[in-house]
């Protein structure tokens, strides 16, 4: 079976690896050039990763810190632009080291070219994060 190419069923896909732990798999999902933004970043947090090596590095530990169970009420809305999408979602699980609750609600805006992320705007909530230093990645901040 191919590849997903279309925004929303490639976001979709892309959640299910997340949920399988399967992050070469989602990290395959990106163009090579792809960039990751985080506009709400509190300081001490990546704003932008430019290129695929560099969202891998970031995602490497994901596993190892957020334990994902569902993404619930997962909105996908098409926008004028036919490759971008806006993702409304929660994402719920755990945290590994403390087996605390996780339950993050974020907005993405996507774009996908030729079956791949190129650029991903992830507005996740920095007041959500606990304590100060608090990683849920595990990536060098």
């Amino acid at each position: 079976m191919s590849a997903p190419t279309s925004p929303a069923d490639l976001y979709r896909h892309s959640l299910r690896l997340l949920l399988d732990k399967d992050i070469p798999a989602w990290v395959d999902l990106w163009a090579e050039d792809g960039l990751m933004e985080f506009p709400f970043a509190p300081d001490g947090w990546p704003r932008r990763l430019e290129g695929r090596a560099a969202v891998a590095e970031y995602m490497r530990h994901y596993p190892d810190h957020i334990d994902l169970h569902d993404f619930p009420a997962l909105l996908i809305h098409q926008t004028a632009d036919p490759e971008t999408i806006v993702v409304e979602m929660r994402g719920v699980g755990r945290l590994v080291e403390t087996d605390a609750p996780f339950d993050m609600t974020y907005i993405a805006v996507v774009t996908v070219q030729d079956g791949h992320i190129t650029s991903y705007r992830d507005y996740w909530n920095p007041l959500a994060v606990s304590e100060p230093g608090t990683d849920f990645t595990g990536s060098n901040r």
